[in-house]
């Protein structure tokens, strides 16, 4: 398992993190990319604790989703099962559990301040946190894709699954946009990753 995380986290991570998943009975599945979650916890029927985390994501998002999916078992086994998923207990576990993480010989130090920042009051997704996204994506491959507060207003772009919108204007926290075929209109985070079609 050490040689595995060596290759998806930070350097000085793998030992906590290995000492984490072994003293918690952690079973870990690192799994093909899913565009809805970067990764889950369930507790199995034969009482197993499966944690899954994408294999595509770089070493500090792979890590933060990591410790994210440790806190739900933990905060379930601390507090009971009947906590909300991501409620105050969570976010306590979670916030816990990422402070020795926290530190210039795991993250960037142009990282750290945005992680401290997120970690004052953790959401249930980091890419709900739109600073931390964007600053978290430049350690990704360059791929073709825009955030959503790139395109222009009236832009037309299409999302993983093919449906295709126009953007709209920003309300509060996120965008209004027009689904094309339907004529809906849904909120997108500003963060979302789009592929720009035309102006």
């Amino acid at each position: 398992m050490r040689e595995i995380l060596e290759r998806y986290i930070p350097e000085r991570a793998v030992s906590p993190v290995f000492e984490m998943i072994k003293d918690n009975n952690v079973h870990l599945k690192i799994v093909n990319e899913r565009k809805t979650r970067h990764g889950d916890y369930r507790r199995m029927p034969n009482g197993a604790q499966q944690i899954t985390v994408n294999a595509n994501l770089n070493k500090y998002r792979f890590l933060i989703t990591l410790v994210h999916e440790i806190a739900h078992l933990l905060a379930f086994e601390k507090f009971g099962r009947q906590i909300k998923p991501h409620g105050q207990e969570w976010k306590f576990t979670f916030r816990e559990l990422m402070l020795p993480f926290i530190r210039p010989e795991i993250f960037p130090s142009g990282l750290l301040p945005l992680i401290a920042q997120h970690f004052r009051n953790p959401k249930a997704s980091s890419d709900t946190d739109a600073k931390l996204s964007v600053a978290l994506k430049t350690f990704d491959p360059e791929n073709d894709k825009n955030y959503i507060f790139e395109i222009p207003l009236g832009g037309i772009f299409r999302i993983y699954n093919g449906k295709t919108f126009k953007k709209g204007e920003r309300r509060i926290k996120r965008y209004e946009c027009l689904e094309v075929d339907t004529g809906k209109i849904y909120l997108f985070q500003p963060n979302a990753e789009v592929e720009l079609l035309k102006n």
